[in-house]
């Protein structure tokens, strides 16, 4: 059983923004808590929508738009329910890490996580058991992060029932992002996107440029897609303006052939930029090692044909590290 703790009554009409609290005694801290913000705006009937960012806490464009959701929101705007959970891994969000920097997992890889564990699998345990079962659509911000730049897109994940995953394709080209890419993140079961699926929500991902920076041009589009995606399910008011992501143009990264991993340390050296086509067997890039000019750098190569989506950042890498991710065309039945 869980021991967080939040004084918002999910169920109460208005605006209200607080905490979770869930117990954590360090040795700094005997009695204190990790504290999670949060925030309910209901009114009237209609679905209930959760938003989610800092998954990953080196992910920015998310959070941003979350808080000013959270600020310029009142209840009279809104047709039904919206949580928000704009730094849901906090520990890491204050940090600007990818993984927490109290236990060192990753969020994104706890779930359904663990009511009597670490403090991360405590925070996905609490989205799994207590946020998900009240919603009805999940949308959970991403970006590339400190370690890739990507191409801003909205993300779809795959979901078994073909009822389930045409709301989900509905929700994400609601967002009207400028491409559309399927991941499923090779079946990994452990993702937030992946539990709200199993959930039965309707599900949408993204993924907002990187580069361990705020991309002027990714965060706009987060703010109008988030804007869509609740005017998609009748939270908010009609945008007047029709989606223009085209359900023909959906990318998908194509398996473990869709990252180029780095084989030797050094630094990085990419030859091609975001939204390049590229061939499998091309040469992606090669990696140097600055502390042997005589040694020759180590090429890399491509394994599929398709563009590239997502660029290593920063240049330093060791053996396993991504290095360049590839999207290709979506040939398999998403309707």
């Amino acid at each position: 059983m869980s021991t967080a703790r939040t004084t918002i009554d999910f169920d109460r009409p208005g605006k209200q923004v607080g905490f979770v609290d869930i117990p954590h005694s360090p040795h700094e801290d005997a009695w204190g808590a990790t504290r999670i913000p949060l925030a309910v705006i209901r009114n009237g009937d209609g679905p209930t929508v959760i938003l989610q960012a800092g998954n990953h806490g080196d992910e920015y464009e998310g959070p941003i738009t979350l808080g000013e959701l959270i600020r310029e929101l009142d209840a009279g705007m809104v047709s039904g329910r919206i949580i928000f959970l704009p730094a849901i891994n906090v520990p890491a969000v204050l940090a600007g890490r990818r993984t927490s920097p109290v236990d060192g997992l990753n969020l994104n890889r706890t779930f359904p996580g663990d009511a009597n564990g670490t403090i991360t699998q405590q925070i996905s345990a609490y989205v799994t058991d207590v946020i998900m079962p009240l919603g009805d659509a999940y949308i959970d911000l991403h970006s590339g992060g400190s370690s890739l730049n990507i191409l801003p897109s909205a993300i779809i994940e795959p979901a078994p029932d073909p009822g389930h995953r045409a709301r989900n394709i509905a929700a994400v080209l609601a967002f009207d992002a400028p491409l559309t890419v399927v991941i499923d993140n090779l079946g990994e079961p452990r993702t937030s996107t992946a539990t709200s699926v199993r959930a039965g929500l309707t599900t949408v991902g993204t993924e907002m440029a990187g580069a361990g920076t705020v991309s002027l041009d990714a965060l706009g589009i987060c703010r109008r897609g988030v804007r869509n995606v609740l005017a998609h399910f009748g939270v908010l008011p009609p945008t007047g303006k029709p989606p223009q992501a085209n359900p023909e143009n959906i990318l998908r990264i194509p398996g473990h052939d869709g990252y180029v991993l780095a084989t030797s340390a050094g630094v990085f050296e990419p030859f091609h930029a975001l939204g390049t086509p590229v061939r499998a067997g091309q040469q992606a890039g090669r990696i140097h090692n600055l502390g042997d000019p005589a040694r020759q750098p180590e090429t890399l190569y491509y394994a599929a044909d398709g563009i590239v989506y997502g660029n290593r950042q920063p240049g330093r890498v060791v053996p396993g590290n991504c290095c360049v991710t590839v999207a290709a065309r979506y040939e398999g039945d998403l309707m």
